[in-house]
């Protein structure tokens, strides 16, 4: 096998295992992807797409993008859609905007740029999915992502949660899945190299002033001192319930 085949492997068995531990694909189901361009997102829409073929479960995808016009971040709408046709997968791009605007009168009512940008994106995935009807809405973050998620509501919330493989809305019939939740950054990374993923064409201006770009720091030197702390924060979170949450 070359290195891309196994690498695909071990991510498909990840994913798979993922959707059967916290029960996030049934049958008839119409997941809609939200599709960044970034290589999580791409990877969660290749799996997704060559699951959907072998029909068990059952169920129909499609994928979104959605291009902030006043933020400099931007991928190749074109890649994209090749990507998608290449799949066999019906992609829609959305085109939105936010305003953002800080004073230093009042700093602590603005709303960050990082959470307005999300606010409005999320805001276009969830009218999307009603519209084409789907009921669940696939996101492309990984363990790493959900770990990082975790010690960020530890050291700034004071509360023990983060972003559940399995997400039930209350308030609308959607439930939020992450399928790629029990797999590596780093097994995406080098997969993403060698399968020729086309990277971005720009990046977020504010990607690299976040509290998320300090937990990841704070992280990597907690893996320095425990190499198997993923490990840990993981059962911890299963064990507390965690992973599958109602909103």
């Amino acid at each position: 096998m070359t290195e891309q085949e196994q690498l695909f492997k071990r991510l498909n068995e990840r994913f798979v295992r993922a959707f059967a531990t916290y029960r996030l694909l049934e049958d008839d189901d119409h997941v809609l992807i939200g599709l960044s361009g970034g290589k999580d997102s791409l990877l969660l829409t290749e799996l997704l797409s060559k699951r959907a073929r072998i029909q068990h479960p059952r169920f129909k995808v499609e994928a979104v993008h959605v291009r902030m016009e006043n933020i400099t971040y931007e991928t190749s709408t074109g890649y994209l859609q090749q990507f998608c046709d290449n799949l066999g997968i019906p992609l829609h791009i959305i085109t939105t905007a936010f305003q953002y605007v800080a004073t230093e009168s009042q700093p602590a009512k603005a709303k960050p740029p990082c959470f307005l940008c999300s606010w409005h994106r999320r805001k276009q995935l969830f009218n999307l999915a009603q519209e084409l009807g789907c009921n669940k809405i696939a996101l492309g973050h990984h363990r790493d992502d959900i770990i990082h998620t975790t010690l960020m509501n530890l050291v700034y919330q004071g509360r023990f949660g983060t972003m559940p493989a399995l997400l039930q809305m209350r308030k609308m019939p959607l439930k939020i899945i992450r399928p790629l939740c029990l797999i590596d950054e780093a097994d995406i990374r080098r997969y993403a190299e060698v399968s020729g993923y086309e990277k971005q064409l720009k990046h977020c201006p504010y990607e690299h002033d976040t509290q998320r770009t300090t937990i990841a720091e704070l992280y990597n030197s907690i893996e320095r001192m425990n190499p198997e702390a993923r490990y840990s924060i993981w059962r911890a979170l299963e064990q507390e319930g965690k992973l599958t949450e109602e909103y």
